[in-house]
């Protein structure tokens, strides 16, 4: 795996936030607490978890157009609702109120895995959000699951732990994998690119995997 680094507090206005690097991926997720839900769950005593992700325009190696002028791409609405559904996993939402935790997620360096980077600092982030209202008392402290995610594939026969982008590019199975601390699958993605693969190599990544959520988890 890369090296980790996480910078907590990176921001002073959210409620939580926190700076995650994954080698060259740098990703800052950010808590925001609104004290009320979506009208869905409006009246229902229960809370709500959502996310919000965007890569800057100077992330990548040539300058990428702001979504808010192009509008959102479907690649990121879908890690959007990975990000979302990841971190409800983490905690019952009965224990939260009604209220609306919302993660926003933005990618300052992207060089591979930043989807599953944001999740690890989402989740980590998350966690301070709901250390600090305890703290102050708006809401208990509520019983909750660590998770953390990481990227795996095959490259060049091998598998491999945490790709890079010239890894990735050139993966012939890329994969990501969400993970509780207790070691169960909350979220699963994986594509053979080239030829389809045998089931070993898939029970092989999952090893990987879990290794590497176990490391990203003694960050917390």
């Amino acid at each position: 795996m890369r090296p980790v680094t996480i910078v907590r507090d990176f921001q002073i206005g959210p409620t939580a936030s926190l700076l995650i690097k994954m080698g060259n991926t740098h990703v800052l997720c950010a808590v925001s607490v609104e004290e009320k839900v979506p009208p869905f769950l409006k009246g229902q005593g229960t809370g709500w978890i959502t996310a919000e992700y965007g890569m800057l325009p100077g992330s990548t190696n040539t300058r990428m157009q702001r979504e808010a002028s192009r509008g959102r791409s479907g690649r990121t609405y879908e890690i959007q609702r990975l990000i979302g559904r990841s971190l409800r996993m983490m905690v019952d939402l009965d224990q939260l109120g009604e209220r609306t935790f919302r993660i926003d997620c933005d990618v300052l360096n992207a060089d591979g895995g930043t989807r599953t980077a944001a999740i690890t600092g989402a989740a980590m982030a998350l966690h301070d959000a709901f250390g600090k209202l305890a703290a102050a008392g708006t809401m208990p402290m509520p019983k909750f699951t660590r998770l953390a995610a990481i990227s795996a594939g095959i490259v060049g026969g091998e598998a491999m732990l945490d790709l890079d982008y010239s890894e990735d590019s050139g993966a012939e199975v890329d994969a990501n994998f969400v993970l509780s601390e207790d070691g169960r699958i909350i979220e699963a993605q994986t594509t053979a690119e080239g030829a389809p693969m045998p089931r070993k190599q898939l029970d092989e990544l999952l090893d990987l995997a879990e290794k590497g959520v176990s490391e990203l988890l003694e960050l917390w």
